[in-house]
């Protein structure tokens, strides 16, 4: 092989390289741009998520509560004509009584179970699992802005990103109002 041949691949070699770094730089900064918007993705679904679903768990406590309510009134109801002896009390107990019991068997016969409890512990897995969304996204950004970064101030990548003027990427910037942890109130 002569020192024509072994130029002409060196400048090969080198050019694949340069072409390779180039397509490495614009590659992470569209994967950086795409994790940004990923973030605000999940951020914007757990603005919408959370509201709801407190909304949600809010109205079926409300209604499991009602049902308690009206169970304990006619158990306080009864008990007390029960313990006065007056028929005209325990007249209006049974007569309480005998409105709750249709309805009653209604709301059972559609809900079997009261399970509020399901309820709020379904609410707190969906905040868990949105919260992690967030987190992964938010990771995402960092690690590949990371190693984007780390390229455009390592020799020799870092010629090729000042050679096309590739900066250094901020990664995650903190705002405010991302910080503030959604308030919950059943």
């Amino acid at each position: 092989m002569n020192s024509t041949t072994i130029l002409i691949i060196l400048a090969v070699g080198v050019g694949l390289y340069l072409i390779s770094l180039y397509n490495f730089f614009q590659t992470a900064l569209t994967r950086i741009k795409a994790s940004i918007q990923e973030i605000g993705n999940q951020l914007k679904r757990q603005a919408d998520l959370i509201p709801n679903l407190e909304a949600s768990v809010k109205g079926y406590l409300k209604h499991e509560k009602d049902i308690l309510t009206m169970l304990a009134d006619a158990r306080k109801s009864v008990n007390a004509a029960a313990k006065s002896g007056d028929i005209g009390k325990q007249s209006q107990a049974a007569s309480m009584m005998g409105d709750l019991l249709p309805r009653l068997s209604v709301i059972v016969e559609s809900n079997p179970q009261l399970q509020g409890n399901t309820t709020v512990t379904n609410l707190m897995e969906e905040l868990r699992d949105t919260s992690d969304k967030v987190m992964y996204a938010r990771r995402t950004l960092i690690d590949l802005s990371a190693d984007y970064n780390v390229k455009v101030v390592t020799f020799p990548s870092n010629l090729v990103a000042n050679m096309y003027g590739f900066a250094a990427q901020p990664g995650f910037e903190v705002e405010e109002k991302d910080t503030k942890t959604p308030k919950i109130s059943l």
